[in-house]
């Protein structure tokens, strides 16, 4: 019966996800034929959508918004409760009353990236010229191009320069091209867990990601939703591949050890014997009731064309050269997917080219992940970074 049950809520958690694709529970700015975004693969796309959250109230001279930028997996619930899975937001830790992203002080808005599958326009809307689903019909993206879109909603709410870009891991990557793209529009950015380029084992985590799900039979290259099917086996296993990248092994240690999951010997199966497994076969199972396969394989593939040096001759520090940005970049001593010398290389990039640059590096065990948990050291150095950079643009809140 609670098997029974269990399909169920998740057959409702897809027909929700399949929804919220064009009629997001969010605000959305719609952009039509009078206002394409060029792709920087060629194409002129439109219409789109791009849906966003916004937190707290903007003051009367529009000085005081942060835009935060969300990871791989994330998407514009950062702090409300999502409604596909009833979660709290996923950056709950940071943004809200009183604290380091303070919404009684701030105005906040997160959207989700174009290529996501919560009300953005991705594989997942539908296509007006044909009535169904993108599907692989979708261009491919990059990172430079969800900036551009971002700028276009911020442009929409009519804001003139940010006070902060702020994100992590794929966030992270944004804010960069946001500083790089737009240095007179961002006048600090807090780029955390991050690179300037996808390095070639990070790629390669992510191609074992794509081939799961494409290797899954209800895939049926990439236009399951005509089928009635989904590839949650393959997107599952993608994702616990992925997760195990965003934890340190003295955290997986520290958590699960070696012990056994509700049993005291094994079962000489390949049943979840051990805790771990049992932990990563939820969190796969988890992710598939609120994300899109091939949403996935987008925003992944979007992640491994970014090279920030690439697109300025080779030469990293020129995407920064005479910047007013000031910068704090943080990393984590723990995080083998982003590790702290890639932040190193991002700050010698930014000294190269005459940027206000602060750095921390933070002793935690806990990987990857560190930025969304409750990492007080973290939280506390942003948190001074922020008021600082309020208080250098006299910030005023009174709308």
């Amino acid at each position: 019966m609670v098997k029974v049950q269990s399909v169920k809520n998740h057959t409702l958690h897809i027909e929700e996800r399949a929804h919220e694709a064009d009629h997001p529970t969010s605000q959305v700015a719609m952009f039509g034929a009078d206002k394409p975004l060029k792709l920087d693969c060629g194409v002129e796309f439109t219409p789109f959508q791009i849906a966003y959250q916004t937190y707290g109230a903007l003051n009367a001279d529009r000085s005081n918004a942060i835009l935060i930028c969300h990871a791989l997996t994330g998407d514009q619930h950062v702090a409300n409760v999502h409604p596909v899975t009833g979660k709290g937001g996923w950056w709950d830790t940071m943004v809200g009353p009183g604290k380091a992203i303070d919404t009684d002080r701030y105005f906040v808005i997160c959207s989700n990236v174009l290529g996501g599958c919560m009300g953005s326009t991705g594989p997942a809307s539908t296509n007006p010229k044909t009535g169904t689903l993108w599907g692989l019909d979708f261009p491919v993206i990059t990172i430079p191009d969800m900036v551009r879109a971002q700028a276009m909603l911020i442009d929409h709410l009519g804001i003139q320069t940010l006070l902060a870009v702020v994100g992590g891991s794929m966030g992270g990557m944004q804010v960069l091209q946001w500083a790089a793209a737009y240095p007179d529009r961002v006048f600090a950015a807090l780029p955390i867990a991050c690179a300037t380029r996808h390095s070639a084992q990070n790629i390669a985590f992510h191609e074992v990601g794509r081939q799961a799900v494409m290797a899954d039979p209800d895939w049926r290259a990439g236009r399951y939703f005509e089928h009635g099917t989904h590839p949650h086996r393959g997107l599952g296993v993608a994702r616990m591949a992925a997760h195990i990248t965003y934890l340190s092994d003295a955290a997986l240690h520290r958590k699960f050890g070696r012990r056994m999951q509700d049993r005291e010997l094994p079962t000489f199966s390949f049943d979840a014997d051990f805790q771990v497994e049992s932990y990563l076969r939820y969190q796969g199972s988890s992710f598939v009731e609120r994300f899109d396969a091939n949403s996935y394989l987008y925003l992944t593939r979007a992640m491994d064309y970014f090279d920030m040096a690439a697109d300025h001759d080779g030469v990293l520090a020129a995407a920064f050269r005479d910047t007013i940005t000031r910068f704090c970049v943080m990393s984590f001593t723990s995080d083998w997917l982003f590790p702290t010398s890639e932040s190193r290389a991002t700050v010698h990039a930014l000294n190269a080219g005459g940027a206000r640059v602060s750095f921390a590096e933070i002793e935690t065990d806990k990987g990857h992940d560190a930025f969304l948990l409750d990492e007080p050291e973290f939280i506390g150095i942003a948190t001074a970074f922020l008021e600082s950079a309020a208080s250098a643009r006299g910030l005023k809140v009174t709308p």
